[in-house]
């Protein structure tokens, strides 16, 4: 066989693998997950929901996605709470006009609601790895967008999965809901600052960052704002007052620095609260 022409193996090389060349380029591959623990009630389910069908009707979500080189970005959105009730709640699809908006949301929307038990951000970033090292796209960024009200109880290590992530160029982002304690298994998970537990457990990458909600009334604000950023490939302008916290989530190496509590908080405060590992 001959060898190859210098000009041929360039090529070759600039080609990229025989998956990648083949997949269609768009400017962001987004994977939204959204927590319906036992913790979240239909409500507060609806809510968050909602909150992102709105933003993807929003002028300033299309403008993002237009901004961009291709003006196209690939998204996929899963409800997750634990292994097996992690659901995939809209496959991938491309959105570059308002038009595909428009029936994104209009699939969350029809979509019934579902529901789960135990809180693992782990399973969901795992899952969005797997959604996005298996489908038929090749963005030029490529994010998982993690929303919840409390810490990873069940699962892998959260700051593992993580790290794995990043380690294959995936993008963590966070959007912590600082609700109130509420009772039952709400308030046995509670952490008042759940963002500095996003910021130093759970995102990580090159530019990641968390935008928090202060309620799940709020998560429609938050989602928006988020979006907006994360598609248009910007960071949030930290205020004054949480330019430490800033600086600290978006530090190099790109993982999170760690929490007061330990990154295994929820996990600890669920073998006291069940006995062991067999309770529900």
């Amino acid at each position: 066989m001959k060898p190859l022409s210098f000009l041929a193996f360039l090529i070759l090389i600039l080609a990229g693998p025989p998956a990648a060349r083949g997949a269609e380029r768009v400017d962001l591959e987004l994977v939204i997950a959204t927590d319906v623990s036992r913790s979240i009630d239909e409500d507060e389910a609806r809510l968050q929901r909602e909150g992102v069908a709105a933003a993807f009707l929003d002028p300033g979500v299309i403008g993002a996605i237009r901004s961009g080189t291709l003006g196209r970005i690939a998204v996929a959105y899963i409800d997750y709470s634990s292994d097996p009730f992690n659901r995939v709640i809209a496959d991938w699809r491309v959105i570059q006009d308002q038009a595909g908006a428009a029936a994104f949301a209009e699939l969350l929307l029809k979509t019934p609601l579902t529901h789960g038990r135990r809180t693992s951000i782990s399973d969901a970033i795992e899952h969005g790895v797997a959604l996005i090292e298996k489908n038929a796209y090749q963005g030029t960024r490529r994010v998982i967008d993690v929303s919840g009200d409390g810490p990873n109880n069940h699962g892998n290590l959260v700051t593992m999965v993580r790290d794995a992530a990043v380690a294959k160029g995936i993008v963590i982002n966070g959007l912590p809901i600082m609700n109130d304690p509420g009772s039952g298994l709400r308030s046995r998970y509670y952490l008042p600052d759940l963002d500095k537990y996003y910021a130093g457990c759970v995102i990580g990458g090159t530019g990641a960052f968390q935008v928090p909600a202060r309620d799940f009334k709020d998560f429609a604000r938050a989602i928006k704002k988020k979006l907006i950023l994360e598609i248009a490939g910007l960071m949030p302008r930290p205020l004054p007052a949480t330019s430490a916290r800033f600086l600290r989530a978006n530090a190099k190496p790109p993982v999170g620095p760690g929490y007061h509590l330990g990154c295994d908080v929820g996990e600890r405060r669920r073998y006291r609260a069940w006995g062991d590992l067999d309770n529900p």
